[in-house]
Parts: C-alpha cells; structure tokens; sequence
C-alpha cells in the first residue's frame, strides 16, 4: 500500500493507506477539528527523517546518545535535554531536536 504524507494545521502524518481520499479520512478520524492544508503521495514505500537537515550533527551516534539520555531520564524531556547537553555539549535547541526525534520513534 502506498504512503502518503498528510499536513494539517498542527500535524505532518504518513499514513499507509490506497489513496488520498482515504489519506484525508486518516487525518480526519485522528485530528477532526484541524484542517487538512496538504496531501501528497510518497514516491517510495519508506519514509527518511534526515539528521542532518533536522540540524543533528555530533560526534558518534546521536541517537543512542539520546536514547541512552530518555532511558536514564525515565522519559522525562526536559531531564533528558540536560543530560543530552550535558554528555553532548549541544546548545538547549539541538539537544530539544535530538531528544525529541528519538522519543517519537518510541526511543
């Protein structure tokens, strides 16, 4: 099935469904009160969340940094900022980047 990529006024969803008639009714179910602004298909059946444009640049593996930041944290955000700057010395706004991309992906 085909992924498509749903903007609405508070939200970016990838939905795998057959078509943007179904992608639309996604959004609608999950978030009724906001607006679709965008659906696009995706051309591929993956979707890539780039590090580099997210601004994640550290030495080693940010990522594990971060979830090794969130475990220890037990998943408290802000705990887990400071322990990311702290082992990383990333400024408040990428250290909240890092930290927060690694907990929606369920860390």
């Amino acid at each position: 099935m085909p992924l498509f990529e749903v903007e609405t006024t508070s939200h970016i969803m990838i939905a795998c469904v057959a078509d943007s008639e179904a992608a639309r009714a996604f959004a609608a179910t999950h978030y009724p009160s906001e607006e679709v602004i965008r659906v696009s298909h995706r051309p591929r059946d993956a979707w890539v969340i780039s590090k580099k444009l997210l601004g994640i640049q550290a030495e080693g593996d940010p990522c594990s940094i971060a979830r090794d930041c969130v475990a220890k944290a037990q998943g408290d955000k802000l705990h887990a900022v400071r322990l990311y700057m702290q082992a990383t010395g990333s400024d408040l706004e990428g250290a909240r980047k890092v930290i927060e991309s690694n907990m929606m992906r369920g860390w």
